[in-house]
């Protein structure tokens, strides 16, 4: 968790506790989180009978932090930033710029961008969101229920805009960068299954088809004797694709024409029991 104020930047160094109560006032922004939902997050299963007290002294030391940040008094950031609200407590978005609202913000550019065809433009903007990461999403907070969701969602919003990137650059003939982004990108996701469909089409697109294939072999491995599945429909199609094709990826289509160029791009993002088409117990 880090705060910008001007050129200043500074990692918050308060106490786990603490920084729960920033993050779940920060992911909530311009909305009051109740005392009791602070709480549960704080002691998920049985909070101190002096909780309220407590919850109050870590409201006090983060409106302390974010006074030694941005150099704002303490009024100030006990008036217009870090409210106190009937039932509980508010950010205010408005008293600062939050990387997770610009993320989301940049991605819906940069995906409008692609939809108008402005591919080189989508790219750009896309670049721009995925390089506000610094890191896994609160990686050094002390999560309860609400933040663990909440991350998973951070996290899913993060792969869906690195596969419409990866789709974009896949458009206008990027391949060999791609290929370098994606032999990454699977091997941190080792069953999901949209990403190793960018990864097949794109080495087969740069005429390494047995490559291609033995990725989708890899992978139905995986799912195989981990998960007793065998992959999604529009991954086999893929692969019947890539085999039928030439070695210049002609004929077969799994370029951007193909029914299969999208496979991926913008889906919900999952892992090995992921919606990328129906599924079956593996025999």
């Amino acid at each position: 968790m880090r705060i910008t104020a001007g050129a200043s930047e500074q990692t918050v160094t308060a106490s786990p506790k603490i920084r729960t109560v920033l993050a779940m006032l920060l992911v909530h922004s311009d909305q009051v989180v109740p005392v009791p939902t602070l709480m549960r997050e704080l002691w998920p299963e049985c909070p101190p009978a002096s909780a309220l007290r407590t919850l109050q002294t870590y409201v006090l030391n983060s409106r302390k932090q974010l006074s030694l940040v941005t150099g704002s008094s303490a009024y100030r950031i006990t008036r217009e930033v870090l409210v106190t609200q009937t039932g509980g407590y508010v950010f205010k978005n408005a008293a600062g710029e939050l990387d997770w609202l610009e993320f989301r913000h940049l991605v819906g550019q940069g995906k409008s961008a692609i939809r108008e065809g402005q591919a080189h433009k989508g790219i750009q903007i896309l670049d721009r969101a995925l390089h506000l990461w610094r890191g896994d999403a609160f990686a050094d907070v002390l999560t309860g229920p609400v933040l663990r969701s909440r991350r998973l969602l951070i996290e899913e919003s993060r792969l869906d805009a690195v596969q419409a990137l990866v789709e974009a650059k896949i458009a206008v003939g990027r391949y060999q960068e791609t290929i370098a982004e994606l032999a990454s990108l699977t091997s941190e996701h080792p069953f999901h299954e949209g990403l190793h469909a960018q990864y097949m089409r794109t080495l087969a697109l740069n005429g390494r088809r047995v490559q291609a294939l033995k990725e989708f072999s890899g992978l139905r491995d995986r799912l195989v004797n981990e998960m007793g599945i065998e992959p999604g429909h529009p991954l086999q199609q893929l692969q019947q694709t890539i085999l039928n094709s030439h070695a210049d990826g002609t004929h077969g289509a799994v370029g951007a024409s193909s029914p299969t160029a999208g496979f991926g791009a913008g889906q919900p993002v999952h892992g090995a029991s992921g919606a990328y088409g129906s599924r079956h117990p593996a025999a």
